[in-house]
């Protein structure tokens, strides 16, 4: 995408603008407040556009979310389907593109259903009642059933056997979490033994919910699992087979190995009618992301390498998987990794989308395999249809929007254009991207954004911000937690660099991090910051500053007992301390791998690369911020690092959030958490 397409696609946003001078910094009251867009999905005809639009509100009562239409040669703007204050997930539409399903929780509902709506006009039906709540709709190739996802309790062979045993451990008079195998917690949540399940709906008055999984020996496996997602949920990722006869779905069968073995995904095929699944892939690789071509002959799925030979990190390549126990590799030979993929209508071309030196691009492949085109970048959920290709595209300044782009990826046309009026207020400028080869030889990308009414005259502070991960990519892209607008509003530049360790710049220099955990991404950090101070002299030296979430966290540490440098840090939810961080996180042998042998043998990086083996030397002052309930840096963590700065009287402010996990996704409690943020860059970053 040339910058005359982003140039093109700010002016369809913004319309008719406010004089420059005009304009103010962005707020999160803008971050939070703006309207959000979510993925794309097209109808069978390609005719028409659905998507999600949540209006947010600090009152959570008051936020509302619903599903929208729009046609997608936009001949006419998008119109709400829904109205209703709980949201609707999952929507799919039916194969004769008239009705769709989603799941939602409505009046009445204890849990989330699945109901059908008329594309014609009337009320959305419910057509489940199922104890657990339904997820994930997918209709039959006939119209005439749907099938979704539901939790089931170990032996339940019906809906009545799970609500018996939901029963008695409701009336039971102890309040005990058991377990026997690990995992026992997933990012912000308690696991429990329930699974996830297939359950076949068909769309005839009295029908009952049939679980196609139940009493399968798969399933009965202690390891049993769907794939996790962003919580505790779990997804079975199923879809029909072209006859609507088997179903093809993601499950893991070895959970209960995670501390000993390496913990793989694979593809199974079930009859419709019931019966046992058939294992579809072999071992080595982890598999998600089933789809059928359109004539239904072929499968793809997403493989992910196993970790082997000291190598933790794998691309995920799009595979073809022709019979049991047998896939052909279709992006073997690029370096990129695919995140999700479409067919073109007749099945001759496939769409993939992958991070690639800083973006988000699509590329065309053919269906038999090779190495990708690039089509478009910038843009991310590719969906094609006659007419072109229907996208979402945002910037750190631009909450996502629906776009059309034509058969070449170009000449976009706005589908939807949510806030414009408000955008249309702030003073906001593309980020600029830039290399440099570090001492080590490696090719280093880098993100910088400029403060509202930027004068490359004057002298500004210098805001870092490396990315959380390790294996993820710094992109300008909007986020409601750590907007790079937002980080700037005060008058800041700031950098970001895509370390080793990030995504989208080839597998070996994802996977290098693992041998070296924080010493050579701080390295390449500070050396673009050597860079960055040389490239652009608008820069202000003596007032630097670091913030970091997650994985950036833990860099804030390393940083603590490495640089004086910076005038300040931010810390949200970093480790510290390699050994405590293994023992109450809710990672598995991956950490073993990563850190090079057991945590009693204390090799490897255990110590030479733990923060707090250098917290003798902890002086720049730091903000820490936390959610209580995240499992995946644990509070201990924030609270041994507060400790180590108070001991060693070193200016140290603490906010935790008792209701949040490893993200502050509440509304008021973001408005804090950034306010915290800001509040301490610029008590020590001011002249």
């Amino acid at each position: 995408m040339s910058i005359m397409t982003i140039v093109t696609i700010f002016g369809l946003v913004l319309g008719c603008g406010v004089l420059a001078a005009d304009k103010r910094a962005m707020t999160q009251e803008d971050v939070w407040l703006m309207k959000r867009v979510g993925e794309p999905v097209v109808s069978p005809d390609g005719k028409h556009t659905i998507f999600s639009v949540t209006e947010p509100d600090y009152d959570p009562a008051k936020t509302v979310s619903d599903l929208w239409i729009v046609s997608t040669d936009g001949s006419a703007p998008a119109r709400r389907l829904t109205a209703t204050r709980g949201g609707e997930s999952g929507a799919v539409f039916s194969p004769d593109a008239t009705r769709i399903a989603f799941s939602a929780k409505r009046e009445g509902d204890a849990d989330a259903q699945i109901y059908v709506l008329s594309l014609q006009g009337g009320e959305a039906e419910r057509v489940t009642s199922i104890s657990a709540g339904a997820r994930g709709p997918q209709w039959r190739p006939d119209g005439k059933a749907i099938l979704f996802e539901s939790n089931a309790y170990p032996g339940a062979m019906d809906e009545e056997a799970n609500k018996k045993t939901a029963s008695e451990r409701k009336e039971r008079k102890y309040n005990a979490r058991v377990y026997d195998t690990f995992p026992i917690r997933f990012w912000n949540a308690w696991l429990d033994d329930t699974s996830s399940h297939i359950f076949i709906q068909e769309l005839t008055a009295e029908s009952k919910p049939r679980d196609i999984l139940a009493g399968t020996r798969l399933a009965a496996i202690p390891g049993f699992s769907g794939l996790f997602q962003g919580s505790a949920e779990q997804n079975l990722q199923p879809i029909w087979a072209a006859d609507g006869k088997s179903i093809v779905f993601a499950a893991i069968t070895n959970r209960d190995q995670t501390m000993s073995a390496n913990v793989e995904s694979h593809l199974y095929r079930v009859d419709a009618a019931g019966g046992e699944p058939v294992r579809l892939t072999p071992a080595g690789s982890s598999y998600s992301d089933p789809r059928f071509s359109p004539d239904g002959k072929t499968l793809y799925a997403l493989a992910s390498r196993s970790p082997a030979a000291g190598r933790l990190y794998s691309l995920s390549r799009l595979v073809r998987v022709e019979s049991p126990n047998k896939v052909v590799e279709l992006t073997g030979s690029w370096d990129r990794s695919v995140s999700s993929y479409k067919s073109s209508s007749n099945g001759s071309t496939l769409y993939v989308e992958a991070e690639d030196d800083g973006f988000d691009k699509f590329f065309t492949l053919p269906a038999q395999g090779g190495v990708p085109k690039e089509l478009a970048k910038g843009y991310n959920n590719p969906n094609p249809i006659a007419k072109g290709l229907v996208a979402r595209y945002g910037t750190a300044a631009l909450p996502p929007q629906i776009i059309l782009l034509d058969a070449n990826g170009v000449n976009p046309k706005m589908l939807t254009n949510f806030d414009a009026a408000r955008l249309a207020q702030i003073d906001t400028r593309p980020s600029e991207h830039f290399w440099f080869t570090a001492k080590n030889g490696k090719k280093i990308h880098n993100l910088m954004t400029y403060p509202p009414h930027f004068d490359p005259s004057k002298k500004y502070p210098l805001l870092i911000f490396p990315h959380g991960g390790p294996n993820n990519m710094s992109k300008d892209a909007f986020s409601t937690r750590w907007n790079n607008q937002l980080l700037v509003s005060r008058g800041y530049v700031l950098l970001q660099t895509n370390y080793t360790g990030s995504t989208g710049f080839g597998e070996k220099f994802a996977d290098d991090v693992e041998r070296d955990v924080l010493r050579g991404p701080a390295n390449e950090i500070l050396e673009a910051i050597e860079v960055a101070l040389k490239k652009y002299p608008f820069i202000d030296s003596t007032r630097q500053a670091a913030a970091g979430a997650s994985y950036g966290g833990y860099l804030m540490n390393w940083f603590n007992g490495h640089t004086n440098q910076f005038r300040c840090l931010v810390n949200h939810a970093g480790a510290v301390n390699n050994e405590s961080q293994y023992g109450t996180n809710d990672g598995g042998l991956d950490r073993e791998l990563r850190m090079g042998g057991p945590v009693w043998e204390k090799g490897g990086q255990w110590s030479d690369q733990s923060p707090m083996r250098y917290s003798g030397s902890f002086k720049t002052p730091t903000l820490i911020t936390q959610g209580e309930l995240d499992f995946r840096v644990p509070m201990s963590e924030s609270m041994t690092t507060f400790k180590i700065l108070q001991r060693r009287k070193v200016p140290t402010r603490l906010v935790l959030f008792p209701e949040e996990g490893h993200w502050i996704l509440k509304g008021e409690n973001n408005r804090k958490h950034m306010e915290e943020i800001l509040g301490w860059l610029q008590k020590y970053l001011e002249p």
